[in-house]
C-alpha cells in the first residue's frame, strides 16, 4: 500500500469548520465523468487527500476522531462511525461533508473545496465499492500547498534566544517576536512568498511553521516548515536565506553548542525518518546518516561537545550517532509510543526523552541502558524536551496544558507551570533558565519566570487578544 505524507505526527490540527448557524455554504455541484476503468485509492484518491487535507485530518489528537490519512485509518472513520458506505456514496457521510450537504463542511468554509471532477471522483469510487488500494507502485504526487485555514493557529513552535532578551513564536505559518516583557516586538514575513495561485501569503511561510531555533550568537533564527528551513535576521526581522530539498515537515532543530553545525529532524510519515547536519559557514550536508529511524525524525540534539547527535522518532527508539561522520553509535528502546523529542545532560552521561506514553526516561549512555523512568510524568503526551543551558535540569511540555521542571540525575520534578488550557506543542529557556516560553492548540504565547512558575504574560500578536467581556447592564 502506497501512503503519502499526510500524518502530521501528534501534532494535532483541528481543522472542522466551525461554521456559524447563519453562515450559508452552498452544495458543490454533482457532475458525472464518463469513466470505463475502475477508480484506484492511490492513484486517484488519495492524491485529493493529499491536496485538499495535508493540514488536517491526520495524527492522534483529532477533532471528530476522524483521520484521513491512510486507507484503513478512512476506513475505520472516527465518532460519527464508519465515514463511508461502501456503494453509496450518497449515504456516506464523508461525502455529504466534502460535497457540502453537512455541517461541518470539509475542507473548512475559508479553505478551497473539491473541485466538481474531483468530487465526481470520489463519488463514484465509492459507488464502485470503496475498493483498497491495489499495491501497484507509483510516484509520490507533488503536494501544492494551501495557507491553513484562519482557524488553524496553534503554536507549534517557540524559541527564546540564550540572552533572554528575544522570544520566538510560531503561530500558525506566522512567526512573531516578542521581548522579555511579552510585549510584541516585529511579524517575520517572507515578502516574495505567494501561494501556488501567485497571491501574495504575507506570512513567514506557506504551511505550518513547525520548528524554531535561535543560533548560539543570537543572530539567527531559523524556523522548519514543509520541505524547508529559513533564516531570519534577529534583529531587523528581514529573511536571509532559505534551505530547501527536505522530504517532509522539518519538525525538529538544534545548534551544535559552538554555533558551527545546524542538526534537522522530519521526514514523512510512515517512511524511513530524515535526518540531515549542516555546515552552518557553507550550508553544505556533513555526514550521511543511512536509514535513521524507520519513520518520522520527531527530536534532534547535540551533545555538549558535538561530537555526536541524539534524535528520536516514532519508531519509539531513541538513536545516537557520531559527528561528523553520521556514524551509527547507539540506540535506545523502551518507550512504548512515539518518542517526541531528546536531550542530553551536559557532561554527556546522560540523556533523556519524553514520549507519547507520557513518560519520560533517563539513558545511561555508557552503560547503553535506562537509568530511569518516570512512567506518569504528565497525564498525556510528553511533546518537547529541552535542558536549560549547562544546568542539570530540563523542561518537558505536554498535551496536558502544563510544563515542567525536572532534574535528570534523579528525575524529580522541581516546579509546574501552568496556565494553560489546551494541548502544548513547545516549550523553551533561556541559558540562565529566568525565562521560560510555552505554546500550543490555544495560539497562546506564555511567558514564565523561571525562578518562580510565574506567569508573565499570555502574548497574541496585535489585533488577536481576546476580548474582554463587557460587564452586564443591570
Amino acid at each position: 500500500m502506497t501512503r503519502y505524507a499526510l500524518v502530521a505526527l501528534l501534532i494535532p490540527t483541528f481543522c472542522f469548520a466551525q461554521e456559524k448557524k447563519d453562515a450559508k455554504v452552498d452544495p458543490i455541484a454533482e457532475i458525472k465523468i464518463d469513466r470505463k476503468d475502475p477508480v484506484l485509492y492511490e492513484k486517484d484518491i488519495e492524491p485529493i487527500l493529499a491536496n485538499k487535507c495535508f493540514v488536517c485530518h491526520s495524527g492522534k489528537e483529532l477533532n471528530g476522531k476522524l483521520d484521513l490519512s491512510t486507507f484503513d485509518k478512512l476506513m475505520k472513520g472516527g465518532k460519527k462511525g464508519t465515514p463511508i458506505v461502501a456503494g453509496k456514496a450518497s449515504e456516506s457521510y464523508l461525502y455529504k461533508l466534502i460535497s457540502r450537504q453537512m455541517k461541518p463542511i470539509m475542507p473548512p468554509k475559508d479553505e478551497t473545496p473539491l473541485t466538481p471532477p474531483e468530487l465526481a471522483l470520489v463519488k463514484l469510487w465509492i459507488d464502485q465499492g470503496a475498493k483498497a488500494p491495489t499495491g501497484m507502485s507509483l510516484t509520490r504526487p507533488k503536494v501544492v500547498l494551501s495557507l491553513p485555514p484562519a482557524i488553524v493557529k496553534p503554536v507549534r513552535a517557540v524559541a527564546i534566544s540564550a540572552d533572554g532578551k528575544a522570544v520566538a513564536s510560531g503561530r500558525g505559518n506566522q512567526i512573531h517576536l516578542y521581548k522579555p516583557t511579552g510585549d510584541h516586538a516585529k511579524t517575520l514575513v517572507d515578502p516574495n512568498l505567494k501561494t501556488a495561485d501567485g497571491k501574495e501569503a504575507k506570512a513567514a511561510h506557506i504551511s505550518l511553521v513547525e520548528s524554531m531555533v535561535y543560533s548560539i550568537d543570537g543572530k539567527t533564527l531559523a524556523s522548519g516548515s514543509y520541505q524547508e528551513v529559513k533564516f531570519w535576521d534577529a534583529e531587523s526581522g528581514a529573511l536571509k536565506s532559505t534551505l530547501t530539498g527536505f522530504s517532509d515537515r522539518v519538525v525538529a532543530l538544534h545548534y551544535s553548542a559552538d554555533g558551527k553545525l545546524l542538526a534537522t529532524g522530519g521526514g514523512p510519515a510512515t517512511e524511513d525518518g530524515e535526518i540531515k547536519v549542516f555546515d552552518v559557514a557553507t550550508m553544505k550536508p556533513v555526514g550521511e546518516f543511512k536509514s535513521p529511524h524507520s519513520d518520522t525524525v520527531l527530536g534532534v540534539c547535540f551533545s555538549a561537545d558535538g561530537t555526536k547527535l541524539a534524535t528520536c522518532g516514532a519508531d519509539k527508539f531513541v538513536k545516537v550517532w557520531e559527528i561528523p561522520s553520521g556514524k551509527f553509535l547507539k540506540s535506545f528502546e523502551g518507550h512504548t509510543h512515539h518518542v517526541l523529542d531528546v536531550g542530553w545532560k551536559p557532561d554527556g552521561k546522560l540523556l533523556a526523552s519524553g514520549g507519547a506514553d507520557n513518560a519520560v526516561k533517563i539513558w545511561d549512555y555508557e552503560k547503553g541502558e535506562q537509568a530511569r523512568t518516570v512512567a506518569n510524568a504528565h497525564t498525556k503526551q510528553v511533546t518537547r524536551l529541552v535542558f536549560i543551558g549547562k544546568t542539570l535540569t530540563f523542561l518537558t511540555s505536554s498535551g496536558d496544558a502544563t510544563v515542567k521542571l525536572w532534574n535528570v540525575d534523579n528525575g524529580n520534578a522541581q516546579r509546574t507551570f501552568s496556565g494553560a488550557t489546551d494541548y502544548l506543542f513547545a516549550v523553551s529557556a533561556s541559558a540562565d533558565g529566568k525565562l521560560v516560553a510555552a505554546g500550543g492548540e490555544e495560539g497562546v504565547l506564555r511567558i514564565y519566570n523561571g525562578d518562580s512558575g510565574a506567569l508573565v504574560k499570555a502574548a497574541y500578536p496585535p489585533g488577536e487578544e481576546p476580548k474582554k467581556e463587557e460587564p452586564k447592564k443591570k
